[in-house]
């Protein structure tokens, strides 16, 4: 007979292979002038390293998003934590705020890039569960905009959202 276990938080990972190399690729994400060209439509502030406070800007979500990097391990991993939108009442951290991890992965002799991101902290309530779904679309769209750019140097999100 199967034990049911208490929801304490919710958890998502989304993940997508990206055709260039574990360093090409984190550098990607790493550095706030490409950042902000294919991802964080209204501009990233400072580079992702440990122990580092930048922000980003988004059109689609206007004000600034402080963002502190807990960790930064060129070029395999990087964990973010952010404050989002509607605060504590969402997340299990009572300062309103997730945990996000990217984690680069070389495959094929480090000519492709596994990517995934995780972000967790969300209340498992409806409104929390609405927050994280919401990011979880936005992280799926930031892996997407990340292998358009890396790989052809285009900026899928230019006009998509203003």
């Amino acid at each position: 007979m199967p034990t049911t276990q208490q929801l304490t938080e919710l958890t998502f990972t989304v993940a997508g292979r990206v055709a260039r190399p574990c360093a090409e690729v984190y550098e990607a994400v790493a550095d706030p002038a490409q950042l902000s060209r294919y991802f964080t439509t209204g501009g990233a502030r400072g580079r992702l390293e440990a122990g580092a406070d930048v922000s980003w800007d988004f059109h689609d979500f206007p004000g600034r998003f402080p963002v502190t990097v807990l960790e930064a391990v060129p070029p395999r991993r990087i964990v973010i934590q952010w404050t989002t939108e509607r605060g504590p009442e969402t997340t299990t951290d009572p300062s309103g705020t997730t945990r996000t991890t990217f984690e680069f992965e070389p495959i094929d002799g480090d000519t492709r890039t596994l990517v995934s991101i995780t972000e967790s902290s969300w209340q498992p309530t409806a409104d929390g569960a609405a927050e994280a779904f919401g990011n979880c679309e936005g992280w799926t769209s930031m892996l997407n905009a990340l292998k358009a750019w890396v790989e052809h140097g285009i900026n899928l999100r230019e006009g998509f959202y203003a």
